[in-house]
């Protein structure tokens, strides 16, 4: 089964700095698969690597394309792209 890929654009008004990249990073481990995530057309990165995620530098209203390879991939992506489309920074 090849990998899936999704496209989604980023919810915190802040952008995803510190926290929101955390909470990300920390979904795509927990995940148990490979999970990369890139800005535009931008080398991927591993989702899994807060400082990777960090490092791209992706602002709110940013499109980033996630894509995740195994067998609940598509869960994984609905998780991850619910995760980066919500304003973790509005609380």
């Amino acid at each position: 089964m090849p990998p899936i890929s999704r496209t989604v654009r980023i919810g915190s008004s802040h952008g995803l700095h510190a926290r929101p990249a955390k909470l990300f990073a920390q979904a795509a481990k927990d995940s148990g698969i490979p999970v990369t995530v890139a800005k535009d057309s931008g080398a991927p990165v591993n989702g899994a690597s807060i400082l990777g995620v960090i490092a791209l530098g992706v602002e709110q209203g940013d499109y980033v394309t996630l894509t995740a390879d195994g067998d609940n991939a598509e869960s994984v992506l609905d998780t991850l792209a619910e995760l980066l489309t919500t304003d973790h920074d509005a609380e």
